[in-house]
């Protein structure tokens, strides 16, 4: 089988199942597992957001959504020639990936058209649920189960041990300049790891906030977890917060419990590092019943002048 994936989720999912050598194309944002950046990319970004701040980035997305209603191009040339049997794709975020009017367009005019999923989950059973339903369409079904199962199993692991202690109120961040919650799977992922997300609702899309609105809940724990962002990049961003009236009085400001973590990798893609990201928020709120500390990679507690002015 020819696979075209137009999501960095849907080729980590690929690999995940053992479907890696089906990939022919991915998108320009595809970095995991290493090896997959040197296929054919039929995507590109119309935004340089590596030269941007946030507050730049966000200007510049919601004037390219109102202009042209999409941020990335497809490569409709590339696609002809790849033959594809499958093309994964979503319908969920205008801003994450290539809209799926473009790639319904411009799978309606190839000679041979393939397969599309969309796939488009909210919650973290749907997001296990889609990697299933990916792994029956590649042939690899009975693998995907046993594997989906044991991802099941670890999030039980980390349920199960947080169940009675008591829950912290946690501010995740989607985005700094300014302020979005992290919506979707994320009120999920902080229930299951034992707090209690303040912003956002489980299922339900981020959205924005004001910094009056994050002082009011008065979080014990803040994850910084920018779209699309590594952990350093996400550090990097937090070095602007402690300048604004009223973050030094914050209760995890105070505690030195503010955490720049990995969402490039396990927060914002619907793929199956979220279950890392689980047990990496369940070890940020509770270091001293999960006993493993975070990694450097996974997370980084912003302390010192980052953290307090």
């Amino acid at each position: 089988m020819r696979v075209v994936s137009l999501l960095p989720s849907a080729t980590e999912i690929l690999c995940f199942i053992g479907a890696g050598g089906d990939l022919v194309g991915v998108t320009h944002e595809c970095d995991y597992p290493e090896g997959v950046e040197k296929l054919p990319k039929l995507t590109s970004s119309l935004i340089d957001q590596d030269s941007m701040t946030s507050g730049e980035i966000d200007a510049a997305i919601r004037e390219r959504l109102t202009d042209a209603g999409s941020i990335y191009s497809l490569d409709t040339k590339l696609l002809e020639e790849l033959e594809p049997d499958l093309v994964i794709t979503q319908g969920l975020c205008d801003v994450c990936a290539v809209s799926l009017n473009i790639v319904e367009r411009a799978v309606s005019g190839l000679p041979k058209a393939p397969r599309v999923i969309s796939m488009n989950p909210t919650s973290l059973d749907e997001v296990l649920g889609a990697t299933v339903e990916v792994g029956e369409a590649v042939g690899r079904g009975a693998e995907t189960r046993v594997k989906v199962a044991a991802l099941r199993g670890r999030l039980a692991r980390v349920e199960e041990t947080a169940r009675d202690l008591p829950r912290p109120r946690v501010g995740c961040l989607e985005w700094l300049d300014p302020p979005f919650s992290a919506g979707h799977w994320v009120p999920e992922m902080v229930r299951i790891a034992g707090g209690q997300e303040l912003f956002a609702e489980p299922r339900k899309p981020s959205g924005r906030l004001s910094w009056e609105e994050v002082f009011r809940a008065a979080p014990e724990v803040i994850v910084l977890m920018p779209c699309g962002f590594d952990t350093a990049r996400a550090a990097e961003e937090a070095r602007a917060l402690p300048g604004l009236p009223g973050w030094s009085d914050l209760p995890a400001v105070k505690n030195g419990r503010v955490w720049a973590v990995d969402a490039n990798s396990y927060f914002s893609r619907p793929a199956p590092r979220l279950v890392k990201g689980v047990e990496t928020l369940a070890r940020i709120m509770r270091p001293e019943v999960f006993q493993d500390a975070p990694e450097p990679a996974d997370a980084a507690r912003l302390t010192g002048p980052l953290a307090r002015r």
